[in-house]
C-alpha cells in the first residue's frame, strides 16, 4: 500500500470473461463472489491474485500466474538475459578523518560468481548467434523513411532522394547482373552484401551464408505497399 492505496491496483473489477491487454498482463476474469471475513476485512474475488491450483499444492506456497502475451516479452527477456553482473557501489572511509574525496571513494564494484568464473575461464560461450538478420525496407517510389534533425527537414529530403534504399539497390541490381534475378528479393542476403556507403548490393566471396532477408509486415489497408511486398515474395528479379 502506498498512501492508502495498493500499488498493484488491487481491487480489480469484477469481469465476465478475460480480456487481452497489448501493453502488460491480461485483465483475468473475476466473477462476482460473496464477500467473506479475513480478520479485519470483508475480502471477495476482487482481491484474489490470479494463480494455478495445482502449482500452489505441489510447492505448498502462493504462486502468481499471470498469461504473458506482448510482444513486449521479447524486450523483457533479452533484458534480463544481458542486463549484466550485479554491481554494488562501495565506499572506503578512514575513521580518523571527516575529510574524503568524493570521486576516489566510490568505485564501480562487479560480482562474478563461482560458476561464471568456471565458465569464463574455460572460454566458454557466454552467448550465441546462428544468423545474420537482414531488414529489407519495402517502399513506394519516394515514401523511404527519412531521418532528420528538428529544423533540417528539407537538407534530409534532398539527401535521402539521391540516396538508395536496399530495395532501389536491388532494383539497380536486377539491371546489371543477370546473377541476381534467380533470386528473391528475401534471397539476396545470403548471396550480396548491401554496401551502406556505396548504397549497393555487392556479390558476397562465398555464397548461401547463414543470412535472413527480413521484410517488414504491411497492412493491407495500405493497398499498394501491401501487394508489392506479396510480388516481392513471390516473384524472381523484379
Amino acid at each position: 500500500m502506498r498512501e492508502g492505496v495498493c500499488t498493484k491496483q488491487y481491487p480489480k473489477e469484477f469481469r465476465e470473461k478475460t480480456e487481452g491487454n497489448i501493453n502488460g498482463y491480461p485483465v483475468h476474469q473475476r466473477k462476482c463472489t460473496e464477500s467473506e471475513r479475513v480478520g479485519r476485512h470483508d475480502l471477495d474475488n476482487r482481491w484474489v491474485v490470479p494463480y494455478n491450483s495445482w502449482f500452489s499444492k505441489k510447492f505448498n506456497a502462493p504462486i502468481n500466474v499471470e498469461v504473458c502475451a506482448s510482444i513486449k516479452n521479447v524486450k523483457y527477456l533479452y533484458k534480463y538475459v544481458y542486463k549484466g553482473n550485479d554491481a554494488a557501489s562501495i565506499r572506503f572511509e578512514n575513521e580518523n578523518t571527516l575529510d574524503h574525496d568524493e570521486i576516489l571513494s566510490f568505485l564501480d564494484g562487479r560480482y562474478v560468481s563461482a560458476p561464471e568464473a568456471m565458465w569464463r575461464l574455460n572460454e566458454f560461450n557466454l552467448s550465441e548467434k546462428s544468423h545474420t538478420v537482414v531488414r529489407l525496407v519495402v517502399h513506394l517510389p519516394d515514401q523511404q523513411d527519412i531521418v532528420h534533425q528538428d529544423g533540417q527537414e528539407e537538407e534530409a529530403v534532398a539527401r535521402d532522394a539521391t540516396r538508395q534504399t536496399t530495395l532501389t539497390a536491388w532494383f539497380e541490381l536486377n539491371k546489371n547482373d543477370q546473377d541476381s534475378h534467380n533470386y528473391l528479393y528475401t534471397d539476396i542476403p545470403h548471396y550480396y552484401t548491401f554496401n551502406k556507403s556505396a548504397m549497393k548490393w555487392q556479390k558476397l566471396q562465398r555464397g548461401g551464408e547463414q543470412v535472413i532477408g527480413r521484410i517488414p509486415v504491411a497492412n493491407i489497408q495500405d493497398s499498394e505497399r501491401y501487394y508489392l511486398r506479396s510480388l516481392l515474395l513471390r516473384k524472381l528479379g523484379l
